[in-house]
């Protein structure tokens, strides 16, 4: 429990739905299980409705609100940005944010396009020079079964890694019927299961295995490409009204493709996958041993070890919930499971960790560009019958 004298930072949060209301849990629970080296203070939720953002940050947790993002960035008690907005608002808010001398964690995809990566990596690059640091949200890196997966190929424990599977499997639109959203339209979105949900496996795999996607042959498809305009909208829900939209981005992607390492690996991100509800879906193979982990088992990571004798060898179901996990000291008796929230939390101890210590978390933003350009990579290559596409350095 992090102590009433620790320096406080103000936080400014833009945008209140799912992952505003993700982010300020973390926020809020952060310092009530975690000895941190700076207390957040939660000080002002942004979003364009007042009534609503009012609603909601009475409900979240916050102090005050704005309707423009753009006095969050100038008021003198904020001096950390957190962006939860879609994805065509990213650069524009991070870049200022950053150039205000606020420190900005940005959620994932950095942005809608490799330009707009670009110009957050470079504008975070220019003020970390100054003390300002910045971190983009890939969480599921921060579910302790993750950083144990992370661990022991670091450890050496699978030798070379050779394939790589993941998929990210979801089914909230499956019904041709459920109403168009924002993540459905290109030009907020920048993509569909590609860029929503692949991004992740994407950076769970670079992440687990410490090597990068060098080149990829990629297919999409958009199963449903007309839907029911929103009448009202939810998270990932809506009520259908009158007239029908177009949907401008993919509903699923397949790609091969080869790791820096030498690896070769399958993605696989759909939002079609019918009984599939939260599935990140990730097996690795080396010379020594294997690991598979499913986010809808989160707290198990099974681990075959190579080096034992065929007549007791098999893979092994660790339940990662004892104290020397990554991060499960500060939680619960040994034995009792996380869930979805707590990898939110886990991402606000390491960025404040970072910022007290003057260091560059993790991943940045240019972590955050080369997920950009695998991303484009794979769109190019979809768009050229799926011819090998490299993924630039």
């Amino acid at each position: 429990m992090t102590p009433p004298d620790r320096p406080t930072l103000g936080v400014g949060l833009i945008g209140y739905a799912f992952m505003g209301a993700a982010h300020s849990q973390a926020w809020r629970t952060a310092p009530h299980f975690f000895d941190l080296p700076i207390r957040p203070d939660l000080r002002v939720l942004a979003g364009r409705d007042a009534g609503r953002v009012a609603e909601a940050a009475g409900k979240l947790g916050w102090s005050q609100t704005e309707t423009d993002w753009r006095r969050v960035v100038e008021r003198e008690d904020v001096g950390l940005v957190d962006v939860c907005t879609p994805g065509d608002t990213h650069a524009e808010i991070a870049i200022a944010a950053l150039e205000a001398g606020k420190h900005v964690l940005c959620e994932k995809p950095l942005a809608n396009t490799v330009a707009e990566a670009e110009a957050m990596a470079e504008a975070a690059q220019r003020a970390a020079a100054r003390g300002v640091r910045s971190m983009v949200g890939f969480t599921y890196r921060r579910v302790p079964a993750i950083g144990l997966a992370r661990r022991l190929v670091a450890e050496g424990r699978l030798g070379r890694i050779r394939h790589v599977r993941a998929a990210y499997l979801q089914d909230w639109i499956a019904d041709p019927s459920a109403p168009m959203s924002w993540r459905l339209e290109k030009d907020k979105a920048g993509s569909g299961a590609l860029g929503d949900i692949g991004a992740h496996v994407v950076d769970l795999t670079q992440y687990i295995t410490g090597e990068t996607v060098t080149g990829v042959s990629a297919l999409l498809e958009t199963f449903v490409k007309e839907r029911p305009l929103a009448a009202s909208a939810g998270s990932l829900s809506g009520t259908a009204g009158e007239g029908m939209g177009q949907v401008t981005v993919d509903d699923a992607a397949v790609f091969l493709a080869r790791f820096s390492g030498g690896a070769l690996a399958t993605f696989e991100a759909t939002r079609f996958a019918l009984g599939r509800k939260n599935g990140i879906r990730i097996e690795i193979n080396g010379s020594e041993g294997s690991l598979a982990f499913d986010f809808e088992d989160m707290n198990v990571l099974e681990f075959f070890d190579g080096s034992e004798p065929a007549e007791r060898a098999g893979f092994r179901r660790i339940i990662v919930t004892e104290p020397e996990h990554p991060y499960v000291a500060a939680w619960w008796p040994a034995g009792h499971g996380l869930g979805y929230e707590h990898g939110f939390t886990h991402q606000v101890v390491d960025l404040l960790t970072a910022i007290a210590k003057d260091e560059d978390p993790t991943p940045s933003f240019a972590d955050g560009l080369q997920i950009q350009r695998v991303l484009d990579a794979v769109e190019r290559s979809a768009a050229a019958d799926a011819t090998w596409t490299p993924v630039p350095a």
